[in-house]
């Protein structure tokens, strides 16, 4: 991303060091117990450093459950702060620099990767937070993206995704995919990625990363996210607006899905989009060129192509963008 590209930094990044110690065993991680069982739903931010909506949220998230403000009502609620280490090197004067250290978190969670004989600021603390995450029932995973304003969850390609971004209810566009060939992410680890487990996971992008409005994004889908688990009660998602102009009730919008049926994998060094796509571009014909790859033309495989996350990030072994269809 040139510097010409990157867009104004209108938010905040608050300071985080005071939750550094946790109560869990492992830093800037807190967990919280409610009176009645439930499942243990588990929401992270700052998997990318300079993705800072869901700092923010989850900021204020603790600040809620430590005054008691906010309590769960069943089950356990853990809040992690994820790489914190690429987030102590945010500057607003250089956003794009802080997305990770050495490597990219989410594309590490495979046991062979976990495993394996590397070593890198982000597999070690992505070892440090394994042994939490594998306890958790149900994650919601807060991001943000490099253009449009758009915000979209990211459900993955089984039904049970599917099922919990439809209680979760926003935002009003779904992704199912099925993730990256560079690696995998939080959301697709072990028994999320399973369909003979219960256990579900999301990932949502709450808008630019770094656009007013985000940071008001992430906290409500945080908030229905565990309204939509059982963690909290829906009082307690009224209370913070959670359902907004949906209803005190919690009516949702109509929600559409798109699926993903493949990612296009940028394999030269010389990758390039025909046109400034933005994403959410849906090209009427099959077999329009979008992209060239060194020698190669990049054509959408049927008509009425969905163009998702188109990147900025144009590297060798990186998704330049996925190509979906919108399911009924």
């Amino acid at each position: 991303m040139s510097e010409a590209t990157i867009p104004r930094v209108e938010l905040s990044a608050p300071d985080i060091a005071r939750w550094r110690e946790g109560n869990t065993g492992v830093t800037y991680a807190h967990s919280f117990e409610g009176p009645r069982p439930g499942p243990h739903a588990m929401i992270t931010g700052l998997v990318h450093g300079n993705e800072i909506c869901g700092a923010i949220a989850l900021d204020r998230l603790l600040d809620d459950l430590l005054d008691g403000g906010l309590q769960p009502a069943r089950g356990r609620l853990t809040l992690a702060f994820v790489n914190v280490a690429a987030y102590e090197r945010f500057d607003p004067a250089n956003p794009a620099a802080a997305r990770y250290v050495d490597e990219d978190f989410n594309r590490l969670w495979s046991p062979a990767v976990l495993d394996g004989p590397r070593s890198s600021v982000e597999l070690t603390r992505a070892r440090e937070l394994r042994p939490l995450v594998e306890t958790v029932d149900l994650l919601f995973d807060i991001h943000s993206l490099q253009q449009g304003e758009e915000a979209i969850l990211l459900s993955g390609p089984l039904e049970k995704g599917w099922s919990l971004a439809r209680r979760v209810g926003a935002p009003a566009t779904v992704v199912a995919d099925r993730g990256h060939a560079a690696g995998t992410r939080l959301r697709d680890y072990a028994a999320f990625a399973d369909p003979e487990s219960a256990k579900a996971a999301l990932l949502v992008e709450c808008g630019q990363h770094w656009r007013a409005g985000t940071e008001s994004v992430a906290l409500e889908t945080a908030i229905r996210f565990l309204a939509a688990a059982g963690t909290i009660e829906p009082a307690a998602a009224q209370h913070y607006g959670a359902y907004g102009a949906h209803g005190t009730d919690g009516a949702t919008p109509p929600q559409r899905l798109i699926e993903v049926s493949e990612a296009v994998t940028v394999t030269s060094d010389d990758f390039a989009f025909v046109e400034p796509y933005q994403g959410f571009e849906v090209i009427s014909k099959a077999g329009t060129v979008i992209a060239r790859d060194g020698g190669r033309a990049v054509a959408t495989p049927y008509d009425d192509c969905v163009l998702v996350m188109p990147s900025l990030r144009l590297k060798k072994g990186q998704t330049a963008v996925r190509l979906g269809r919108k399911v009924s």
